[in-house]
């Protein structure tokens, strides 16, 4: 659990504050406004991120696992 965490922790950093700092730079530009604006974004995103990526992460692992696991099993079949 604490790598699960820690890992939703530097994920929702690094993702949070490249989306944020890129929509904020698109939609007001690098004025006298725009570092104060980034920090409460990307504070807000992270407190959004965090929560979300430790609620769906596992659902989406299994997702992509059960996706894995169809492509595998149709490429086996048509080898046979």
């Amino acid at each position: 659990m604490k790598h699960k965490i820690a890992f939703a922790m530097i994920m929702g950093v690094v993702t949070t504050g490249i989306i944020s700092f890129t929509l904020i730079s698109v939609n007001i530009g690098f004025g006298t406004h725009f570092f104060g604006v980034w920090l409460q974004s990307w504070g807000m995103a992270y407190c959004v991120a965090i929560p979300t990526i430790l609620v769906f992460s596992t659902r989406v692992q299994k997702l992509v696992d059960s996706l894995f696991r169809e492509a595998q099993t149709k490429k086996k079949l048509i080898e046979q």
